[in-house]
């Protein structure tokens, strides 16, 4: 087209057709002249009980998306990276998907600046399972997150990496029965209250010592944990409107 140098595709391209394409000219043609740094793509949950409820392809089907798109680029020398698109409380998302979406964000280094909660909108199947509790299409139950607080700790443990949302991912950890995520091991999503290290303080650091009087003094830590670096193919970025 006459005085158009550059088209470039910023989102809207579905992932798993790419994949099932014959070979990879499709991605290398996209990737090589057509991305301009950043792609956003919407994988929307890992767990695959709610992507089957969203209808949405598997989680395994995304990993293989970013393991092509990052091999691609490393071919054609260049440093491109996904955006992702993930959505907290919907209808079958229960604590435990929220703690497995955290840990596969952690995985593989993705880190969600913003999330999406789920927003019931008339004439869809999702907004169908929120309002009855059930899959219109097999009657089955569905659960469906209600509550304010829950909304709010399925959010928080998708940025569990933010310290305004530690004390509610850490909340949510504990209410889904998962305190061994928490703690400064290298799987842990947050760390542990300060002022109750007991047994979960770090190597070379002292537990709480009471003063007189009630009053707690802990020693200074000491060593500095490994930052967590994000993949070549998923970087931090915004993945969606809150």
């Amino acid at each position: 087209m006459d005085g158009v140098k550059r088209v470039f595709v910023r989102s809207g391209v579905r992932y798993d057709f790419a994949l099932y394409e014959k070979n990879d000219a499709f991605l290398r043609e996209l990737i090589g002249h057509h991305v301009s740094g950043q792609l956003k793509v919407a994988p929307e949950h890992e767990d695959d009980r709610v992507l089957k409820l969203m209808g949405k392809p598997s989680a395994a089907l995304y990993e293989r998306f970013l393991q092509k798109y990052e091999s691609i680029n490393r071919a054609l020398e260049k440093e491109q990276f996904i955006v992702p698109y993930f959505m907290s409380s919907h209808p079958g998302s229960d604590l435990q998907s929220a703690v497995e979406l955290a840990l596969f964000l952690k995985r593989t280094g993705q880190r969600p600046e913003q999330v999406q909660d789920f927003y019931p909108t008339p004439g869809t199947l999702s907004t169908c399972m929120y309002y009855t509790g059930l899959d219109p299409r097999t009657m089955e139950k569905v659960y469906v997150p209600r509550t304010y607080e829950e909304k709010a700790m399925q959010r928080a443990l998708m940025q569990y990496f933010m310290p305004q949302h530690r004390a509610m991912a850490r909340k949510a950890l504990v209410k889904a029965g998962r305190e061994d995520l928490i703690g400064f091991h290298k799987d842990a999503l947050v760390p542990p209250e300060r002022e109750e290290y007991g047994r979960s303080a770090p190597r070379g650091e002292k537990k709480p010592e009471r003063k007189k009087g009630g009053a707690s003094q802990r020693s200074s830590r000491t060593g500095a944990r490994k930052k967590e670096q994000p993949s070549r193919g998923a970087r931090q970025g915004r993945s969606g409107k809150r």
